[in-house]
C-alpha cells in the first residue's frame, strides 16, 4: 500500500518538505511536488534529491502550451528519474508530452477535470458538457493518445476505469480519511472506497501534513486503503 499513497509535499519551504519527509520515514515512498513545493521550496532540486534517495516522485506540473513545448519540458522532467508527470488531458498536449517522455519510465498523467470544480464550475468555464461528461471525453482522448493514465476525481474512478482499461493509472486526489475536513476540494472520497473504485494510487496533502503527527496520520491511511480493493 505504500506505493499507492502520494504524499502532497504542499509547503513553501524546503526545510519543511524534508521535515515531512523524515518524519514520514519508510512508511511513504512517494511524494507528489506541486506548484506551492516547486516554485516556493526549490521543488525542482527536492524532487531530484528525493528520486536520487530512493523515494519515488510525482511532479504535478499540469503542463499546457505550445506542442514543442511541452515535448520539451516533459522530456527535461523525464530525465530526472522521476516516476509521474501531470500534462491537461488536451489530446494535442498528451501527444506532445508522449514524444517528449519516450524511451523513459516517466508515466505521463492526463488531467481531466480538478477536484475543485463541480457542474457549475465547468458550464461557467464554457464547456458544454457536464463533468461526468467533460472526464469521460478527457479518458477517451487519453487512452487515444497513449498516456499512461488520468488524474481524476475518485467519483469518476470507475467510469474512467471502464473507458481505459485495466492498464492505465488512475491517480485520484480528494481524498479524505473518515473525520477530515474537505477543504476546497469538492468531490471527494475515503481511501478504501477510491481503491475499490478503481483508483491506482491515492494523493493526500493536508490530513497528513497538517497533521500533529503526520507519521500516524499517514499510518491510518495506510490502514484505511487497505480495506480497498488493489487493482494494480
Amino acid at each position: 500500500m505504500g506505493g499507492q499513497l502520494i504524499v502532497g509535499l504542499d509547503v513553501s519551504s524546503r526545510a519543511v518538505a524534508e521535515a515531512i519527509v523524515t518524519a514520514l520515514g519508510d512508511d511513504v515512498q512517494f511524494y507528489k511536488i506541486g506548484y506551492q513545493c516547486f516554485y516556493g521550496a526549490d521543488g525542482f532540486a527536492l524532487g531530484k534529491d528525493l528520486i536520487a534517495a530512493g523515494k519515488q516522485v510525482f511532479f504535478d506540473l499540469k503542463l499546457l502550451d505550445i506542442d514543442n513545448t511541452v515535448e520539451k519540458g516533459v522530456a527535461a522532467i523525464a530525465a530526472t528519474g522521476a516516476a509521474m508527470l501531470t500534462v491537461h488531458a488536451y489530446p494535442q498536449c498528451m501527444r506532445a508530452a508522449m514524444r517528449g517522455a519516450a524511451g523513459s519510465d516517466l508515466t505521463v498523467l492526463g488531467v481531466s477535470v480538478l477536484t475543485s470544480m463541480d457542474d457549475e464550475d465547468v458550464a461557467e468555464a464554457g464547456f458544454a458538457r457536464d463533468t461526468a461528461g467533460l472526464v469521460a471525453l478527457r479518458a477517451q482522448q487519453a487512452r487515444d493518445a497513449g498516456i499512461g493514465g488520468l488524474v481524476a476525481s475518485p467519483h469518476e474512478a470507475e467510469m474512467v476505469r471502464t473507458i481505459v482499461g485495466p492498464k492505465l493509472a488512475i491517480v485520484t486526489p480528494g481524498i479524505r480519511p473518515a473525520g477530515a475536513d474537505h477543504g476546497d476540494q469538492k468531490r471527494v472520497m475515503g481511501p478504501a472506497e477510491a481503491l475499490a473504485a478503481g483508483a491506482t494510487h491515492l494523493v493526500v496533502a493536508r490530513p497528513i501534513i497538517q497533521a500533529a503527527d503526520p507519521a500516524a496520520a499517514a499510518r491510518a491511511i495506510l490502514a484505511e486503503m487497505a480495506g480497498g480493493v488493489r487493482v494494480a
